[in-house]
Parts: structure tokens; sequence; C-alpha cells
């Protein structure tokens, strides 16, 4: 008896975003190779490499027209728009991203990695004490009258 290896199939960037579509995900497409996807609330871009491999744009909540991604204050976390406007994150949003960011990475075939399903990752930090501490002594926010 011969035991053959059947050969990986190969997707396509068209058959993954077909794929979002079977989970559940409303899929609009914009120009360039890149597809916006949301689903109650949250939405995320992604891109065609070239290879048919999808590159995932980290997820946010959907603000109006925009996506707001998650910002963390110090004191408290905030979803942040491209055009500045910001929304304070409550645990509903924060949980609906964790589920949203899951089932994206599972539709896609993309493995999800344990230290980021422990909480979520910030591309932005605006710490008080953190801010202007590399130009000598910061500025306290109790020491200045604005």
């Amino acid at each position: 008896m011969f035991f053959r290896r059947e050969k990986p199939v190969r997707l396509t960037f068209a058959d993954h975003v077909e794929n979002l579509r079977k989970y559940g995900f409303e899929v609009q497409t914009s120009g360039s190779g890149t597809v916006k996807v949301i689903r109650r609330g949250a939405a995320a871009i992604i891109e065609d490499s070239g290879d048919g491999t999808p590159k995932l744009d980290r997820a946010g909540v959907v603000v109006g027209n925009e996506i707001a991604y998650l910002v963390d204050g110090g004191y408290q976390k905030f979803f942040e728009t491209a055009s500045g406007r910001k929304v304070p994150a409550l645990a509903q949003h924060l949980r609906a991203l964790h589920a949203f960011d899951e089932d994206l990475k599972e539709g896609l075939g993309i493995p999800s990695l344990y230290n980021e399903g422990l909480g979520t990752t910030f591309d932005k930090h605006m710490y008080d004490r953190v801010r202007d501490r590399d130009r000598g002594e910061p500025v306290r926010p109790w020491e200045h009258g604005s």
C-alpha cells in the first residue's frame, strides 16, 4: 500500500474573504486590495499581501464611519479615531473587540497567540508620567495651571 500526502490547498485572498462571509462578517470591499470587515460594532482592515495570504491590521470599534483603535491613557482606556475623536472604552466594547479578533483570526486561518488572548495590545500609550520624560524634567499635571 502506498500512502500519499495530500497536497495542501493554497487559498487565495478572495477565498479568505469568502470564508469570512461564512463566519457572519460583513465585508466591504474598497480599492487597492483592501477589505473592511465588520461584525457587531467591531471592524478591521485586511490587505492582500500579494501571495494570497491576508495581512491583518489591528481591530477596533466602529465610531461613525471610522475605526477607532484602543489607546491606553494610563488611568483609562479610550478608543480614538484617525480624526481624533475619543470614546471611553467600556467593558462591553473590550469583550466585543476580543471576540471579534479571535473569530476573525479563526476565519482567516491565522494562529491566535496566547499572549494576545490574555488582554488587548496597544500601539499608543498616553501615560501622564511618561509624557516629556525624555526632555529632562517632565511636566507634572499638578504643577502647571492649565
